[in-house]
């Protein structure tokens, strides 16, 4: 794996509510594109917590995947797939306590991301002991929306069953690709 200078790399990002497939589809692109991805912190971190989720908790979290995504930055092949970003951050924080860390706020605007991959609801649910709203996932899908656009993020809703996906996600990749002159 060739690799580029860290201001050089593109970072994609790909988000949506609970149950959408973002690491699988993560995985299947960074061995698509010979990249590495970057997992989702919170996951890591939930998987340890034996209470529920506090505000610091959330605070950590966003920490954690901004030095996770710092740390695999630097072995990235021009692009770094995240799975998820700190959006998600902000987006549980306002859902769950009514607000965001200002710290997260702050950072919004300062980390941008190349291209969103906002991954549909059309997929059936997998229960999983971290995964908490089957019934909100419409609810937080037009949260994803609304909160990319009002980043001006440029971003494509993926849906489909798993090889649409993968497919819709690389003609979009590659489209940003070539007017970008990185294929």
């Amino acid at each position: 794996m060739r690799k580029e200078a860290p201001d050089s790399i593109k970072k994609i990002a790909i988000v949506g509510p609970e149950s959408t497939g973002k690491s699988t589809l993560a995985k299947q692109l960074a061995t698509h594109y010979n990249t590495v991805w970057v997992p989702e912190y919170a996951r890591q971190y939930c998987e340890k917590l034996t209470t529920p989720c506090t505000w610091q908790d959330e605070i950590n979290m966003f920490k954690g995947q901004l030095e996770l995504e710092k740390a695999l930055l630097p072995r990235a092949n021009k692009i770094l797939i995240c799975d998820t970003t700190f959006l998600t951050v902000k987006i549980w924080s306002d859902y769950t306590f009514g607000k965001s860390p200002q710290e997260v706020l702050d950072e919004l605007y300062r980390h941008p991301y190349e291209l969103y991959l906002l991954l549909d609801i059309d997929l059936p649910w997998q229960d999983d002991p971290l995964r908490d709203f089957p019934h909100l996932r419409e609810y937080f899908m037009n949260v994803w929306h609304k909160e990319l656009q009002e980043l001006n993020a440029k971003y494509s809703t993926i849906s489909g069953k798993n090889s649409q996906r993968l497919k819709t996600s690389i003609d979009f990749i590659n489209s940003y690709l070539s007017e970008a002159e990185l294929v």
